[in-house]
């Protein structure tokens, strides 16, 4: 199957931060090597906007282009 080169993670954990992340639910990661320096994702809520969460609350996926196209945003 085909990936594309948009990244993906899976949040595992939410604590201290039940309101904007979902555990099992499946984020958007934006590159941000400044965020990763200090163990963060910058990941899409869901309001569309970034935020920086800990890394050690994900866990990063690999999705075919199908699944990716799927639950990323409508343009």
């Amino acid at each position: 199957m085909e990936a594309t080169g948009a990244s993906f993670a899976i949040g595992t954990k939410n604590r201290g931060y039940p309101a904007s992340l979902e555990v099992r639910k499946v984020y958007r990661v934006v590159p941000d090597r400044d965020a990763a320096s200090h163990r963060l994702l910058r990941v899409i809520d869901e309001s569309g906007e970034d935020d920086l969460d800990p890394r050690a609350f994900f866990v990063p996926l690999k999705l075919p282009r199908a699944a990716a196209l799927a639950v990323s945003p409508r343009s």
